[in-house]
């Protein structure tokens, strides 16, 4: 057991690691994350809204890395999804630190998947231990969505009881397409519910944010003139404000 903690340990700091690095480059991208209790379909969810095939199985620690897909199909700006590793409750001392590191992709993700399994006795207790985990991330209420998945294992009296408990929660199954669609309708309208719409002239001396724009933003109207590119876009306001903080420096030096 001992030798088993630490080879754990030291997989979850390398991919703390390595997921810091990654995190670096996301950081214009939008990007919704699943978390949840390990085994609560988190992999299988993502295979369906990816579209690729994602590791699954059903055992304690089946994925310890964090893999990152693109929603399908494809929105703009593209829309990344990431699988987090499964939390466990009275995890060892020694895997804490290291497991929490791990969790920092959640914490900086624009909104986040609580997937819940429905089917599963112990789902409350499953919750409060989520619950406490990304209270202690300091992630927002607001950007968490609770989802309860299987729930095509759950009984029409029990889907009820649920349904009262919990409002404003997503019930669904993996397994039924229908529920899949919807959820990919849920992750869409949750980040265009935050975008807003502004115009940039950039010019063509500094056209790579024009394609800053292209690769972050949904482009509405574009327009080349003498000295530069109109463009309107809809994009999150993370988007948005180095593109303007970059545009206010050069009417600045030319002021």
């Amino acid at each position: 057991m001992r030798d088993r903690i630490a080879q754990l340990r030291k997989e979850l700091e390398a991919i703390a690691e390595q997921e810091r690095k990654q995190r670096a480059r996301r950081s214009l991208q939008n990007v919704v994350a699943l978390v949840g209790y390990t085994n609560a379909g988190k992999s299988s969810l993502m295979r369906r809204l990816c579209g690729q095939e994602v590791y699954v199985a059903d055992k304690l620690f089946a994925t310890l890395g964090i893999t990152v897909r693109a929603l399908e199909p494809p929105t703009t700006p593209p829309i990344l999804v990431t699988d987090t590793v499964g939390f466990i409750k009275d995890l060892p001392h020694e895997l804490v630190a290291s497991f929490r590191a791990t969790l920092e992709s959640a914490r900086d993700a624009d909104f986040l998947l609580h997937l819940i399994d429905a089917s599963d006795p112990d789902h409350d207790k499953q919750v409060e231990v989520t619950r406490t985990i990304l209270d202690e991330l300091e992630i927002p209420p607001q950007r968490i969505l609770r989802v309860f998945n299987k729930m095509d294992r759950v009984s029409p009296e029990d889907a009820a009881v649920l349904a009262e408990r919990h409002p404003g929660a997503f019930f669904m199954s993996t397994k039924v397409d229908g529920d899949v669609a919807r959820a990919r309708a849920a992750v869409v309208e949750a980040f265009e519910r935050h975008m807003s719409q502004d115009t940039f002239f950039v010019p063509y001396a500094r056209h790579a944010l024009v394609a800053e724009l292209h690769a972050t933003c949904r482009v509405l109207d574009e327009q080349h003139e003498d000295e530069g590119t109109r463009i309107t876009v809809l994009g999150l306001p993370q988007a948005l404000a180095p593109v303007r903080a970059a545009l206010e420096r050069v009417d600045a030096k030319l002021g």
